[in-house]
């Protein structure tokens, strides 16, 4: 043991820790350095430390952030324990907003005690899920997603989950899937396929199935033609669904990224509907799978000042399209 008198904030090794834990440090790696119970207590009686967790300092007084909460959640959760969820989330950029719990995962059959502002998540594959030479210990990409899927409360969650991911280029489809086909249980499992099937270069059924399931049909809309092509000024594009016989284009926006220097591609489709005299509505997963009755009402009041003489009809009874009808 070192005595008091020969460690101090300065110490090399301490100043190690600091700088690769955001300034929190455990009791058990002090100890381990040769500090004493009684120097780690006068740190903190003195208020040059600060206790977050029991047996768990942050080496400075006053404010902190999250990745001072975050550390100090790992430390107290264990040496097995990783950022996952929402915290794994922030740190790759898949969360935008600091959550004011701090998610952490551990093995099976690993105890830790309760503490306010922590969540701890039990897996038997942990060590597996685990993303390497990271700063932070944390799950890998895709297992973050997948953890963020599996505790969304709706359908529209889960799209912009597999938007965001996919959009900002964090994972691709192959692992994704890859990672899904190694969980025995999974929530929003057949909407994540589907998804993850859209992602796929050249697939773009899955999105169209879903419209002429949950807008159209279930709401007594008319049957658009799907991906007919139309000629104006002898340039012939493809579109999505197209009600001719109401001059309406719906075009249905799945999950993969369209660069912005690719996007006068779609400007030009829409330019050109407008010169065939149609309109054009865009809509995606999160407005198809989540916001389908919304949608339906939407399509609706269009096809309607058009000269559609039918009428929608609601789906259950809380469908939205009910006002409209």
């Amino acid at each position: 043991m070192r005595h008091a008198s020969a460690v101090n904030d300065d110490d090399a090794e301490l100043a190690e820790l600091r700088d690769a834990q955001a300034g929190v440090v455990a009791r058990q790696q002090l100890l381990d350095l040769g500090w004493t119970t009684s120097t780690v207590a006068h740190r903190v009686t003195s208020g040059r430390w600060q206790v977050l967790h029991p047996g768990v300092y942050a080496t400075f007084s006053g404010s902190y952030g999250f990745d001072v909460r975050l550390w100090a959640a790992l430390l107290h959760a264990g040496p097995d324990a990783l950022a996952s969820h929402q915290s794994a989330g922030v740190l790759q950029r898949l969360v935008d907003a600091e959550p004011a719990v701090v998610d952490v995962t551990v093995p099976n059959g690993h105890q830790v005690s309760p503490r306010p502002e922590v969540r701890v998540h039990r897996s038997r594959h942990a060590a597996a899920r685990a993303r390497s030479a990271a700063s932070v210990p944390q799950t890998r990409v895709e297992e973050t997603v997948l953890d963020l899927v599996d505790m969304s409360r709706t359908a529209d969650e889960v799209v912009g989950w597999l938007t965001r991911a996919c959009q900002r280029r964090l994972t691709t489809p192959d692992r994704l899937l890859s990672a899904a086909r190694g969980r025995a249980r999974m929530r929003w499992r057949a909407l994540l396929a589907e998804l993850i099937c859209d992602v796929a270069e050249g697939v773009a059924s899955p999105l169209e199935r879903r419209y002429h399931r949950d807008v159209e049909r279930a709401h007594g809309l008319p049957k658009g033609a799907m991906n007919p092509s139309v000629g104006v000024r002898g340039t012939s594009r493809y579109c999505d669904v197209r009600y001719a016989a109401f001059a309406l284009r719906v075009e249905l926006e799945g999950l993969a990224w369209h660069p912005e220097d690719q996007r006068w591609r779609d400007a030009r489709r829409d330019n050109l509907a407008a010169l065939a005299g149609d309109a054009v509505l865009r809509y995606d997963w999160r407005a198809v799978a989540g916001h389908s009755c919304e949608t339906a009402a939407e399509i609706a009041a269009v096809l309607v000042s058009r000269g559609w003489t039918g009428r929608p009809r609601a789906c259950g009874s809380r469908c939205g399209v009910r006002q409209a009808a």
